[in-house]
């Protein structure tokens, strides 16, 4: 119990909350390196998704299953620590170059595999229906396989940015900032309840994350199509 005393009286520590170190500056360091990985990982995870999940017919479609669990399951076995050290070795790219790419290859498998299981599982007979009535390739996969697999996709998203923002702690080993710089210096020092506080920091990003996609699921996916995934 006095562990847990310590850590909520580090929040109102001198200099907490202003300055270099400050809780709002380290904050906004880590959403920086959060936000910038999610926005390169949905740019590159969810194009690839929805092409290689539209494709129903023949060897591609059969061979682009392959591909995504193939690609998926090598991506989660890389270390994380060990992948941003090597990066850190063998680039001389700026600062962030180094955190951004093990960040975005946790991060892509479970958008890449959920926004292609997203659009496989879509209904053929809404397909069907929607060539009938004379839509191409590009519009059925708008139109109707992206809206009803928007549920799957949503989670796929929401799993990948809480992973990041858990993940991101490790730009302290490096010299970066943000959140990590509380864990890793109190570690250095001994000084638990800053390692206390800056997980505590971490979990509330993470719970504030799923709050937003609770609000993104309820605002963005028709009452439809929420009906139909309630039960998954």
């Amino acid at each position: 119990m006095n562990a847990i005393w310590h850590a909520l009286g580090w929040f109102g520590g001198a200099g907490r909350w202003s300055g270099a170190d400050g809780i709002p500056h380290r904050m906004v360091e880590h959403l920086w390196y959060s936000l910038l990985a999610f926005a390169i990982t949905a740019l590159i995870a969810l194009p690839i998704g929805l092409l290689l999940g539209h494709l129903r017919r023949g060897r591609p479609a059969a061979l682009s299953g392959f591909l995504v669990v193939s690609s998926a399951n090598a991506a989660r076995a890389l270390p994380t620590l060990g992948l941003l050290i090597l990066v850190v070795v063998l680039t001389t790219a700026g600062d962030i170059v180094p955190i951004l790419v093990p960040l975005v290859l946790l991060a892509v498998p479970p958008v890449l595999v959920n926004t292609y299981a997203g659009v496989r599982q879509v209904d053929p007979g809404l397909r069907d229906a929607a060539e009938g009535m004379g839509m191409r390739g590009r519009q059925v996969l708008l139109k109707v396989e992206l809206p009803v697999a928007l549920p799957l996709i949503l989670l796929g998203l929401r799993t990948a940015l809480i992973q990041i923002i858990s993940t991101a702690t490790i730009a302290a080993y490096v010299g970066l900032g943000g959140l990590g710089r509380y864990i890793v210096d109190g570690y250095s020092r001994q000084e638990y309840d800053s390692m206390a506080g800056g997980a505590i920091l971490v979990i509330v990003l993470a719970v504030l994350t799923q709050a937003v996609f609770a609000g993104l699921h309820r605002f963005a996916v028709s009452p439809g199509v929420r009906r139909r995934a309630a039960p998954n």
